[in-house]
C-alpha cells in the first residue's frame, strides 16, 4: 500500500497536524492537545500508532505529543537539543528512523522558527528503494513563506532569519521537485511569517513561489523581518509548558453560573465571554460580557486580550458550544474555565437593565455620517477607531482615523479620544470585540460591522500612501 498521509486541520490556530500510515502503523506529526481527534482516526483506519514526532518546541499551541506518546505507547522524537522535562526518543540531523517494511523518517536539521527546529523526510519503499514521498516541515519552508524569527525574542531574529533561508535552500536542495510540503503552520496561524492560499504544495512548486527560495539571504532576510507584525501575547506561556510536558486535558463539562453569579463575576472583574455571533451578541447582550464569537478565532484573540489566569465564564446558545470552546482553549493552555451558561441572553440577567444592545452600521453609513447625513438611529462619530493590525492599518486606512490594534485596547482605553465612537476592523468580528471592551468602559459605540475592503467604494475617504 502506498502512503497515506491525512492532515488533521486546527484552523482556529491556523495549523496542521498529520497521521502518516501504511495502512498498518502510523506516525503523528505535531499533534495538538485534543488527542481524541487524532486516535479516532487513527482507529477508523485500522492503523497502530508507533510514532509521534515533533518538529519543534511549539510556541502557539500546548502539544498533545506526549500525551499520545503515552496512551498509545509510540516512541517520541523530539529534538535531541531541546531541553525538556520529560523522557523522549531524542533525534538529531541525520538520524534515520524505521517505522515499518514500508515507513521510514529521515531526520533534517533545519533551524530557523527555533534554534533546534527539524523537518522530517518520509520515505517509502518502492521497488526495492526508498524513495522520498514528501517532508513534514513544521514552521521551516511553508506554503509560499516560512515561520517567523522572533518568536525567541527580537535579539535572535535576524541569526534565525538566516538560519531559516538556508534550511529552506537546503530542503530544496535535498528533494525532488515532486515531494510533498507538509508544514505545520502557515494557515492563519501567527507562527507564519505571511499567509498563504494553497491547500498544498510540493518542493518544485515552491521553487517557484517561495521567497525563500528565491531571495538572495539578506534580501529575504530584510524582507522577511521588515513584514513581521506583533504576536499573541500568550505564546509567552506555550514553550514554557512545551518543554514541562503538557498535562493531559479534561474536557467535561464545567460548572454551570445563574444570573446572579453571573452578575457577580462580572462585578468582580472577571471575562464573562459571549460565544454567540456577533450579530446576536449585537441585539441583546449582558452587560460587561466580550463578544468573540464562535465563528472567529476566539481562541487566539482571547488568549492574546486576558491578563493570562484570570477566570473565563463562557456564555452559548447550546452546551454543545461551550464544549466546543472548552476545546480550542485547551490548546492554548486554557484548561478549565470558571463556569459556563447557555439559553437566551434574557435568561442570564438577573435584572432587565443588566441586557444591551449595540449599534451597527456599514462603511456606507459611515461616508454618510461624515458628510452630514447621520443615518436615523445613529449617533455621529467623533472618532473612527480602526482596531486591525499595524500591517494592515499600513497598507490602508481610514482617513483620520485613529489606530488602536484590539490587542493593545484593553490597556489603552484612554487613548481613545472622547465622543461617540464607530470602530471597524476588517470584517466586523474584531470590531464587535472592541466595541463590548469600550462599552464596558462606559463609552458610546457603533460597530462597523462591514468588510473593509468596500470602504473606498461606499464613499468613505481613505488616506494617502507614503
Amino acid at each position: 500500500m502506498a502512503v497515506d498521509v491525512t492532515m488533521i486541520t486546527t484552523s482556529s490556530l491556523g495549523d496542521r497536524s498529520y497521521l502518516a500510515s501504511d495502512g498498518r502503523v502510523g506516525i503523528v506529526v505535531d499533534p495538538q492537545r485534543d488527542i481524541d481527534r487524532i486516535l479516532y482516526l487513527a482507529g477508523a483506519r485500522g492503523v497502530r500508532i508507533t510514532h509521534v514526532v515533533e518538529t519543534h518546541l511549539h510556541n502557539d499551541y500546548v502539544s498533545g505529543g506526549l500525551e499520545l506518546a503515552r496512551i498509545t505507547g509510540a516512541r517520541y522524537l523530539v529534538a535531541a537539543a531541546d531541553e525538556v522535562g520529560f523522557d523522549r526518543t531524542p533525534v538529531d540531523e541525520g538520524d534515520v528512523v524505521p517505522v515499518s517494511d514500508a515507513l521510514r523518517l529521515r531526520v533534517i536539521a533545519t533551524p530557523g522558527h527555533t534554534f533546534h527546529h527539524l523537518s522530517y523526510v518520509l520515505d517509502e519503499a518502492t521497488d526495492g528503494d526508498w524513495r522520498p514521498a514528501g517532508v513534514f516541515t513544521g514552521g521551516s519552508l511553508l506554503f509560499g513563506t516560512t515561520g517567523r524569527t522572533d518568536l525567541l525574542g527580537g535579539r535572535h531574529a535576524h541569526e534565525l532569519a538566516h538560519h531559516q533561508h538556508a534550511s529552506a535552500r537546503r530542503l530544496a536542495d535535498l528533494l525532488p521537485d515532486g515531494a510533498q510540503v507538509w508544514p505545520t503552520h502557515g494557515f492563519g496561524s501567527f507562527c507564519s511569517a505571511s499567509q498563504a492560499d494553497a491547500a498544498d504544495s510540493t518542493i518544485g512548486r515552491e521553487k517557484q513561489a517561495n521567497p525563500v527560495l528565491r531571495l538572495a539571504a539578506d534580501e529575504f532576510v530584510t524582507e522577511t523581518l521588515a513584514g513581521l507584525d506583533a504576536y499573541p501575547a500568550y505564546y509567552a506561556h506555550m514553550g514554557v509548558a512545551n518543554a514541562a510536558g503538557p498535562a493531559p486535558v479534561d474536557l467535561t463539562p464545567v460548572a454551570r453560573a445563574d444570573a446572579a453569579g453571573l452578575r457577580e463575576r462580572i462585578a468582580a472583574g472577571e471575562w464573562v465571554v459571549d460565544l454567540r455571533h456577533r450579530k446576536a451578541y449585537a441585539a441583546a447582550h449582558l452587560a460587561g460580557t466580550v463578544s468573540l464569537g464562535l465563528d472567529g478565532p476566539m481562541s487566539t484573540w482571547l488568549g492574546w486580550l486576558i491578563d493570562w489566569g484570570v477566570p473565563i465564564t463562557l456564555l452559548a446558545d447550546t452546551p454543545e458550544q461551550v464544549a466546543d470552546a472548552q476545546r480550542e482553549l485547551v490548546l492554548i493552555g486554557i484548561d478549565r474555565p470558571a463556569a459556563q451558561a447557555t439559553g437566551a441572553a434574557e435568561g442570564w440577567a438577573a435584572e432587565p437593565g443588566q441586557l444591551r444592545k449595540l449599534r451597527t452600521a456599514d462603511f456606507a453609513a459611515l461616508a454618510a455620517a461624515r458628510s452630514g447625513e447621520t443615518p436615523a438611529g445613529l449617533p455621529a462619530p467623533d472618532v473612527v477607531l480602526d482596531v486591525r493590525m499595524t500591517n494592515e492599518w499600513t497598507a490602508g486606512h481610514v482617513e483620520g482615523a485613529v489606530h488602536v490594534p484590539l490587542p493593545d485596547l484593553p490597556g489603552r482605553l484612554a487613548d481613545v479620544p472622547a465622543g461617540t465612537v464607530w470602530v471597524h476592523c476588517g470584517s466586523g468580528y474584531r470590531a464587535t470585540a472592541a466595541a463590548s471592551l469600550l462599552a464596558n468602559a462606559g463609552r458610546q459605540v457603533v460597530v462597523i460591522d462591514d468588510r473593509f475592503g468596500q470602504a473606498a467604494a461606499a464613499g468613505v475617504a481613505m488616506a494617502d500612501q507614503d
